[in-house]
C-alpha cells in the first residue's frame, strides 16, 4: 500500500547499492522510530510470526464490509514468504530493482520475450517479472480512485484500512489469467468491491502493519493497516497487465517501488 512521501536516500537511480547502504537505512529506521510510538510496520516476511511491537489496534472489518478505494502494484513483491522468497537484490536504494521474486519454474514458452508493458523511468515489465498487487479498502464512504487520497474522507479522519495483497508472475501466455478480470470493480450490498480477487491462493496471512513504499525506508509510517497477504502466486498474461496500465480508473500506468523488508522485531506485530 503505497503512501505518498518524499524519498530520504541519496543513491543514484542507476546504481545497485551495497549491503552496507541497506543496513544504514535499517539503522536510520530504528533510530527514527525508537520511542516515538510508531505502530507495527510493513512489509514483512509472512512466514515469520514473531514480533515485539506493543502498539495494538483491532483488525479492520472484512473487506466485504468496506469500500475498495484503490488498486496498484509494485514491481517485485514487497512482502517475502510463501512462493516468493527469492531476493531480487539491493536495487538502487529508492525501492527499484529490489524486493522478492516468484520462486517457481517458468517454461521457455512462458518467458518468450514481448514488448515491455507499463513503461516508466525505472523500466517496464517483461515476462518473468513478479508484481505484488494491493487491493486497498477503507471504512470511509469513498469512491475508488487514484492514490491513498481516494481512501480518505472529510467525514472520517481515521478510517480503518485493509489491504488484500496478491502476488502475480507475468508470463507470455494468453491462457494465463486475465489481469483486467481480476481487477474489475463493482458495487455489492452498498460497498465498492473487487469481487474477482483470486480465492485459490492459500489462506491469507493476516497481520497488523502499515502503509509501505520506499519513502519509508528510513522513517516510520503513521498509518495503521490490516493486511491479508496470500502465500501462493498466480501466473498472469503480461498483455492483460499492459492493457490495464493503459486504461484504469486508478490512474496507474507503471509499477511502484518497494520498501525494504522490515526485520526489526520492535517494528513488527506478532502474527497469531
Amino acid at each position: 500500500m503505497q503512501a505518498q512521501k518524499a524519498y530520504t536516500t541519496g543513491a543514484g537511480e542507476s546504481e545497485t547499492v551495497s549491503d552496507a547502504y541497506i543496513a544504514e537505512q535499517r539503522r536510520n529506521l530504528a533510530i527514527n522510530t525508537k520511542g516515538q510510538g510508531f505502530g507495527p510496520q510493513s512489509p514483512r516476511n509472512i512466514d515469520i510470526k514473531q514480533g515485539k511491537n506493543r502498539v495494538y489496534f483491532g483488525n479492520a472489518p472484512d473487506s466485504s464490509r468496506m469500500n475498495l478505494c484503490n488498486i496498484h502494484f509494485h514491481k517485485n513483491a514487497e512482502h517475502a514468504g510463501g512462493e516468493f522468497t527469492t531476493y531480487a537484490g539491493n536495487g538502487d536504494g529508492h525501492g527499484y530493482q529490489t524486493g522478492y521474486k516468484y520462486d517457481g519454474h517458468l517454461s521457455k514458452r512462458e518467458l518468450t520475450p514481448s514488448v515491455e508493458v507499463c513503461p516508466s523511468d525505472h523500466g517496464g515489465l517483461k515476462p518473468g517479472d513478479t508484481i505484488e498487487v494491493h487491493y486497498v479498502h477503507s471504512s470511509a464512504k469513498v469512491v475508488p480512485g487514484a492514490s491513498l487520497g481516494a481512501c480518505l474522507s472529510d467525514s472520517i479522519s481515521n478510517p480503518d484500512f485493509r489491504v488484500e495483497a496478491q502476488v502475480f508472475v507475468l508470463v507470455n501466455d494468453e491462457n494465463a489469467v486475465d489481469f483486467t478480470h481480476h481487477t474489475q470493480v463493482s458495487k455489492r450490498k452498498g460497498f465498492y468491491q473487487a469481487p474477482r480477487i483470486p480465492r485459490w491462493t492459500g489462506e491469507p496471512v493476516v497481520y497488523a502493519g502499515s502503509t509501505t513504499g520506499p519513502g519509508y525506508n528510513e522513517d516510520g509510517s503513521p498509518y495503521q493497516v490490516t493486511w491479508s497477504v496470500r502465500p501462493k502466486v498466480v501466473k498472469v498474461d503480461i498483455n492483460t497487465v499492459g492493457s490495464w496500465c493503459e486504461d484504469n480508473q486508478f490512474d496507474e500506468d507503471h509499477a511502484h517501488g518497494v520498501r525494504n523488508l522490515v526485520k526489526n522485531p520492535h517494528l513488527l506485530s506478532k502474527i497469531k
